[in-house]
């Protein structure tokens, strides 16, 4: 056999070839396997109906073998998922435009200035000022992932952090951590990520970010483990540089020195003073039309005047901003939607299209007040859309195997027979199970919510029949999906933060194969108080 060939074999198939096979081979099953249904009734939980499956009344029925459907499914797919795949591309495009500003850039920089003059402080000198620096740089970025699931966006700071780590006496090992590995942590414990918990729970029949306590606890945990790892790691790369595993790979960073770092201007276009005054007025209007809001919290409510509060603390602080910088405005503009995406999602059940409105509503704005007109804004949405577009076709694609699986009439077989195996393995062997099963698909196709629309319908109804529940069943999801994201070669955004930095492949699993095989520990000892203990939203 030629060598092009064979590593041709050899090389991992792209997502939507694995996709594609897995249709096939969902086509088929249907073929071998007998038909089966279970009968479904509608249940109250948390206040919210939703369809379950009633465990003990699956019956044999008439199988449908698939064969031409294997295309059809394509469409399908795409039509039961179309309100999630919107949602993506509008995010997508949202977030491009925002990037464009270079406002993150500037708030990233700009706190790193005033971190460094901490170091004047005899107590916090003390303490250790990198460390405490290092702790609220990662802190944010792993905000970020945690609460909009930055991923990609990391890459663009890759170039910032890693030089600066090593002028401060470390390697492009810490300078990724920063923000790549932070991040990753925030994604793998997610708190309102879109992408990965609104996703997973939307598919699951969930309330959208229902459980919030007991991830927000998660998250915790996951972000103390990865932060002693690296503070660790740091303190002894800063005794002994040449012990880094990356120390001659450095020397590129060392020779070119801090002359990269962008000098961005602090500047105020007009119009920015003009899309402040024009928010101003829909948030004041907004709080006297709503005065209070009762967010729910679990099962409490709690009426607050929430959106008045909001609306007030954007005045001071929109204002503020602009007086400093446009950059800030921005930054300003981002956090106040996340803000108003919590209150809407608390308080008025807010689900996919109301939060990709909101975000629409960012991007433009964020365009209008850095002086870009609507030809302008219109070109960053498409290149944004379509840098995120592999992402939506998934979860279309996706939606193809669960189509074929229905349209067999094996689905119900399948978690039938799956019940029947792990029926004597317990709970907490079974949400094991899934764990195990998430984190190695995610091994394969590292897009989180192309493996949410190809597992979470199924998984969601096989927790009932074993008696788990589904928001357990999410969180093993959400580990199996986040940790080996800083892992898996399949993973583009690991390979072009790696490209970046300089850092080879080989090198940087040696080192973070500990941290990951600590956090996955961690992630099946946070499963199993889900499946053993009552907590608010399981």
């Amino acid at each position: 056999m030629p060598l092009n060939l064979f590593l041709m074999i050899k090389k991992v198939p792209h997502t939507y070839v694995i996709i594609f096979l897995l249709i096939l081979f969902s086509a088929m099953l249907t073929w071998i396997l007998p038909g089966g249904e279970f009968a479904r009734e509608t249940v109250t939980v948390n206040n919210v109906q939703r369809e379950v499956i009633d465990s003990h009344s699956f019956h044999y029925v008439d199988k449908s073998p698939q064969t031409w459907q294997v295309f059809s499914a394509f469409f399908k797919g795409f039509e039961n998922t179309a309100n999630i795949i919107v949602f993506i591309l509008i995010i997508g495009g949202a977030f491009w435009i925002v990037n464009d500003s270079k406002a993150i850039d500037m708030g990233i920089y700009s706190f790193l200035l005033f971190a460094r003059n901490l170091e004047h402080r005899p107590l916090l000198n003390k303490i250790g000022v990198d460390n405490l620096i290092f702790v609220l740089i990662m802190l944010m970025f792993s905000i970020f992932g945690a609460v909009f699931g930055m991923s990609e966006e990391t890459i663009a700071f890759i170039i910032i952090f890693v030089p600066l780590s090593i002028s401060m006496g470390y390697d492009s090992i810490v300078g990724v951590s920063l923000c790549f590995v932070a991040a990753g942590l925030g994604f793998a414990g997610a708190i309102l990520n879109p992408f990965t918990i609104g996703i997973a729970q939307g598919l699951s029949n969930l309330p959208l970010f229902s459980g919030i306590e007991y991830r927000l606890f998660s998250w915790v945990v996951i972000n103390l483990a990865g932060f002693i790892f690296i503070i660790r790691y740091a303190r002894k790369i800063k005794k002994e540089p040449a012990k880094s595993p990356v120390f001659e790979e450095d020397a590129y960073w060392r020779e070119r020195g801090n002359a990269h770092i962008e000098n961005l201007k602090f500047q105020t276009p007009k119009i920015a003073w003009w899309i402040f005054g024009v928010l101003s007025v829909i948030m004041i209007f907004t709080a006297f039309r709503f005065p209070v809001t009762e967010l729910k919290i679990g099962n409490g409510r709690y009426p607050l005047p929430a959106i008045p509060i909001a609306t007030l603390i954007f005045l001071v602080t929109g204002f503020l901003s602009l007086r400093k910088t446009v950059h800030y405005f921005i930054l300003t503009l981002l956090l106040f939607t996340i803000v108003f995406l919590i209150i809407g999602v608390m308080g008025y059940d807010w689900y996919v299209m109301e939060i990709a409105t909101i975000f629409m509503a960012l991007g433009i704005f964020s365009g209008l007040a850095t002086g870009k007109n609507g030809n302008e804004i219109t070109k960053l949405f498409i290149e944004g859309a379509k840098d995120i577009l592999s992402a939506a076709m998934v979860v279309g694609l996706a939606g193809g195997i669960i189509v074929i699986l229905n349209d067999g009439h094996i689905i119900d077989t399948l978690l039938h027979y799956i019940a029947q195996s792990m029926s004597n393995l317990g709970k907490v062997a079974s949400v094991g199970m899934m764990y195990i099963f998430q984190t190695m698909l995610n091994i394969i196709i590292p897009s989180g919510s192309g493996k949410a629309a190809l597992t979470m319908p199924m998984m969601s109804q096989f927790s009932d029949l074993i008696g788990v529940s589904r928001q357990a069943t999410v969180m093993a999801f959400q580990f199996g999906d986040g940790f080996t994201n800083m892992l898996t070669p399949t993973s583009g955004i690991l390979i072009g933060v790696l490209g970046v930095a300089k850092i080879p492949y080989e090198k940087w699993v040696k080192w973070i194969a500990p941290l990951m095989a600590i956090l996955i520990l961690i992630g099946f000892l946070l499963l199993i108080p889900t499946v053993t203990m009552k907590l608010n939203g399981f």
